[in-house]
C-alpha cells in the first residue's frame, strides 16, 4: 500500500513538473536562428546518465560553426547549469560540411544542427524533486555578414522512482545521433613528410566508383590548409587522401584528429558518412603525389557532348525563330557577294561566342564567391526574366513591321536582312544566347556538369564548344555557297514568314510572364504588361515620327525613348525581388508531392521506389516532358501499379539544396529525373533518365521492377 501511495504520489509531481516545463523557456530565437532545448528522457532517475541538446534552426543562406571553424568564424558554445552533483561531457559536434566563400572555406552547419551533450545525473537527488537543466547557449552566425548571438535556454524534468518509465523523450535526440561521426571500423594510419600528409584507410571493402566524394575535416585550426584540394586514390583495399599542412602543423608526437567524410553510391542513392580518426604522424621520407581525381568525362568527350548539345539546342522552340531569321536574311543575299554572306555568318557566330565566354566568366566569378549556381541560373531573377520578356516582345514588334532600326542596333526586324549589318548578325547571336539558356537539350546535361567541376580555363572551353555548336548550322550555311543555291529563292512568302515569326516571340512573351508570376506574385503580371504597352506606343511613336521634318523626328524619339526609360524603371522598383519559398510553384497533388531532402531520404529509407522530378518554370524542355510524359494516364497509372512516389522539386528560384542534389549527379542544370528502385528490386543504384522524355520510355523504367518485385 506504501509503494502505491508513492507511485501516486510519484505521478502527481510529474504531472505538475510537466506542467512547469511547458512554462519553462526552453525556445528563444533571434532574427536568424531558432534555438531549442531537447532532451533523452521526460522524467529521470537518480544516477542517470541522459543525453541534452540544444537545436539550432537558421534560416536559408546563413549558417553557425563547428569546433574548428576554418579560415574564419566562431564554434557555438554551451555553459550548463545544473544541480549540485551533476556532470556533463563535451558537446558531440555532428559532422560539418563545408562553406565556401571565395578563398575562405569554412567548416559549419546550414539549415539546421543539434549539438548534443551527456549529463550525469547525482546518485543522490530525491524522488520527488525537480532536475533543472539551463544552458547558456553563444554562436556566431553568417551569411555576408557575422552577427554574435546568445540566448538563455531551461527546463525541468521530474525525479521518479527507479521502477518508473522515464519517457522516450524528444524524438531529435536519435535523428541527431544519426549525424554524429563514428569511429573508423578500417584500420588506419597518417604519415607526414616535409608539408604534406597523406591519410591511409586499409581494408576498405568498396570499389573506387561507388566513392563519389571524400574529405578531412582536423579538429584543431591550423594543422591543414583548410581550402586545399584534397586528392584522393584507391589502391588495392588502400584509400589515401592527401593533405597541406597549414600554419601550425603537427608538432613532435602530437596527433591528427578529425572527421574523414566519404560520400558513396548505394541502394538508397548518395549517403555521406563521417568517421573519427585519430592518429600520431609517421615521418616518411617522401609521399608519392596524388593526381586529382579524374573525371568520370574526360575533357575530349565533353567538346564533343558540348558541341553536340549546342546543334541541338537550334531545334528547341526559344532558338529556331531567331535561327530562321537568319536563314530569311541569307535567302535573300544568297545570289549576292558570297564573301558578304561569309562575313555575316562569322559575325553571328563570334556573337554566340563572345556571349558564352560572357556567360562563362560569370559563372567563375559566381562560383569563386562560394555561390550554388547551375545553367539557366539568370533566369531564377526576376528582373532578368522580365527584361527577355521585354525583348522577346520587340523583337516580335519589329518583325511584325510596327517600327524597324538601323542595321547598326540589335540585329532586330527587317535589318536582320541587311547585307552591311555585320553587328546586327553578330547581335542576333547575342540574342540567340539569350533565349537558349532556358533550354536544355540532350548531350548538354553531362557536358555542362562536368564543365562546372573543372577550372576556369576548361570550363570556358566546354562552354565555346557548345557556343560553336549553336553556331554551326548558321555558319556552314553562310560558308558553303553551294548550299545556299539549293534554298528557295526570294519572295513575297519572305516577308510573310519574316511575319509569322513575330508569334512564337509573342508566345514566349507570354510565357515569362508567366514565369515571372510564379516567382514575384501576380502583382508583377500587371507591371510586366504595363511595361509591353509602354514599349508598344514607344515602337509606334518612333515609327510613326522617323519620316517627319527633323524637330519632329527628335520629338518622336525623345517621347518614345522617355517613356521607354520610364517603363524600365518602373519596371525595376515595382518587381519584388525577395526569394520566394523553393516549394512555391509545387504543391502536393494527388499525383505527385513536393520534394524535399527530407522527404526523399524518408521514402529511401522506407525502401520505397521514387521518381524525381527537378524542373524549373522557365525551363521549357522541362514543361514539355511533364506535358507530353509525365502527365499521360499511362505514365500515372504505371506509377500507382509499381507504388512509385513522384517527388517534383522547383529549381525556378534559387534553391542550394536542388542545386547540390544536380551536382551529385553530375548536372548542373534542370531538367533531372531519376528513379530510385525500391528495396525489393535487383536494381540498387538510381537510374538518371535522358532529358527528353517520352511515356515509354518512363514506363520501361518503372516496369521492369514491378514485374520483378511482384515476382519477390
Amino acid at each position: 500500500m506504501l509503494q502505491l501511495r508513492s507511485i501516486i504520489f510519484t505521478l502527481i509531481v510529474l504531472l505538475l513538473c510537466t506542467g512547469a516545463l511547458q512554462a519553462s523557456t526552453f525556445e528563444a530565437s533571434t532574427d536568424q536562428v531558432k534555438a531549442q532545448l531537447i532532451t533523452s528522457v521526460d522524467a529521470v532517475h537518480p544516477g542517470d546518465e541522459i543525453l541534452v541538446g540544444v537545436q539550432e534552426r537558421i534560416i536559408p543562406h546563413w549558417h553557425t560553426y563547428w569546433v574548428n571553424p576554418g579560415d574564419s568564424g566562431l564554434p557555438t558554445t554551451i555553459d550548463y547549469v545544473l544541480p549540485k552533483g551533476s556532470t556533463v561531457g563535451d558537446i558531440q559536434w555532428p559532422t560539418p560540411r563545408r562553406i565556401v566563400l571565395g578563398p575562405v572555406t569554412n567548416y559549419g552547419y546550414e539549415n539546421e544542427v543539434i549539438l548534443l551533450s551527456k549529463v550525469k545525473v547525482p546518485d543522490d537527488i530525491q524522488v520527488g524533486k525537480e532536475f533543472p537543466i539551463q544552458a547558456k547557449v553563444k554562436w556566431l552566425v553568417c551569411d555576408e555578414i557575422c552577427i554574435p548571438q546568445k540566448v538563455d535556454l531551461a527546463l525541468t524534468l521530474p525525479v521518479v522512482l527507479p521502477g518508473i518509465a522515464s519517457g522516450n523523450g524528444s524524438p531529435l535526440i536519435k535523428a541527431a545521433q544519426t549525424t554524429l561521426p563514428v569511429n573508423s571500423p578500417w584500420p588506419f594510419s597518417i604519415a607526414k613528410s616535409g608539408n604534406t600528409l597523406a591519410i591511409r584507410v586499409t581494408d576498405v571493402q568498396f570499389k573506387k566508383s561507388n566513392i563519389k566524394h571524400v574529405w578531412f575535416y582536423p579538429e584543431k585550426w591550423g594543422k591543414i590548409v583548410h581550402n586545399a584540394e584534397q586528392p584522393w586514390k584507391i589502391s588495392g583495399d588502400t584509400l589515401e587522401i592527401q593533405l597541406k599542412s597549414g600554419d601550425e602543423p603537427l608538432a613532435g608526437d602530437e596527433k591528427l584528429s578529425g572527421i574523414l567524410t566519404l560520400t558513396i553510391d548505394g541502394a538508397a542513392g548518395s549517403v555521406t558518412q563521417g568517421y573519427q580518426l585519430s592518429a600520431h604522424a609517421e615521418t616518411v621520407s617522401t609521399i608519392g603525389a596524388i593526381d586529382a581525381q579524374a573525371p568520370d568525362l574526360v575533357l575530349s568527350s565533353a567538346l564533343l557532348l558540348a558541341l553536340l548539345g549546342g546543334i541541338v539546342l537550334n531545334l528547341m522552340p526559344c532558338v529556331f525563330p531567331v535561327l530562321s531569321i537568319k536563314a530569311l536574311a541569307l535567302i535573300k543575299h544568297a545570289n549576292h557577294n558570297s564573301i558578304e554572306n561569309k562575313l555575316h555568318g562569322l559575325a553571328y557566330t563570334l556573337g554566340i561566342l563572345v556571349s558564352f565566354t560572357l556567360l562563362g566568366g560569370l559563372l567563375i566569378i559566381l562560383k569563386a564567391g562560394g555561390a550554388q549556381i547551375g545553367w539557366g541560373f539568370q533566369f531564377q531573377s526576376p528582373l532578368f526574366v522580365l527584361g527577355v520578356a521585354y525583348l522577346m516582345f520587340t523583337v516580335g514588334l519589329s518583325l511584325s513591321g510596327v517600327f524597324s532600326i538601323g542595321g547598326s542596333v540589335m540585329g532586330i526586324g527587317s535589318s536582320l536582312a541587311n547585307r552591311s549589318g555585320y553587328s546586327g548578325s553578330f547581335f542576333t547571336g547575342v540574342l540567340a544566347t539569350i533565349v537558349a539558356t532556358p533550354c536544355t537539350a540532350p548531350f548538354m546535361g553531362a557536358a555542362l556538369g562536368f564543365a562546372l567541376t573543372q577550372p576556369p580555363a576548361t570550363l570556358l572551353t566546354v562552354f565555346l564548344s557548345l557556343g560553336l555548336g549553336l553556331a554551326l548550322p548558321y555558319l556552314i550555311l553562310s560558308q558553303w555557297p553551294s548550299l545556299q543555291r539549293r534554298l528557295p529563292k526570294p519572295g513575297v512568302w519572305m516577308d510573310r514568314l519574316k511575319q509569322g515569326l513575330a508569334f512564337p516571340m509573342y508566345a514566349a512573351a507570354v510565357w515569362l510572364v508567366w514565369v515571372l508570376a510564379q516567382q514575384a506574385g501576380i502583382n508583377s503580371v500587371a507591371i510586366a504588361l504595363g511595361g509591353m504597352v509602354i514599349i508598344a506606343f514607344s515602337a509606334w511613336l518612333y515609327e510613326s515620327t522617323k519620316t517627319g521634318i527633323k524637330s519632329t523626328q527628335r520629338s518622336g524619339a525623345g517621347v518614345a525613348g522617355l517613356s521607354l526609360w520610364l517603363a524600365l524603371i518602373g519596371s525595376y522598383l515595382g518587381i519584388d525581388t525577395s526569394p520566394a519559398s523553393p516549394l512555391s510553384n509545387v504543391e502536393t497533388s494527388s499525383t505527385f508531392e513536393a520534394y524535399s531532402p527530407a522527404r526523399l531520404s524518408q521514402l529511401r529509407t522506407e525502401g520505397k521506389p521514387v521518381f524525381l522530378n527537378l524542373t524549373a518554370a522557365w525551363c521549357i524542355s522541362c514543361l514539355v516532358n511533364e506535358k507530353v510524359a509525365l502527365s499521360q494516364d499511362s505514365v500515372i497509372q504505371a506509377f500507382k501499379e509499381a507504388d512509385v512516389t513522384y517527388l517534383k522539386g522547383d529549381w525556378t528560384n534559387r534553391d542550394d539544396e536542388i542545386t547540390r542534389l544536380l551536382a551529385e549527379f553530375g548536372r548542373s542544370g534542370v531538367p533531372l529525373y531519376v528513379y530510385y528502385p525500391g528495396k525489393n528490386s535487383p536494381l540498387k543504384n538510381p537510374i538518371v533518365l535522358p532529358q527528353i522524355l517520352t511515356p515509354d520510355l518512363v514506363i520501361r523504367t518503372v516496369k521492369p521492377s514491378l514485374s520483378r518485385e511482384k515476382e519477390v
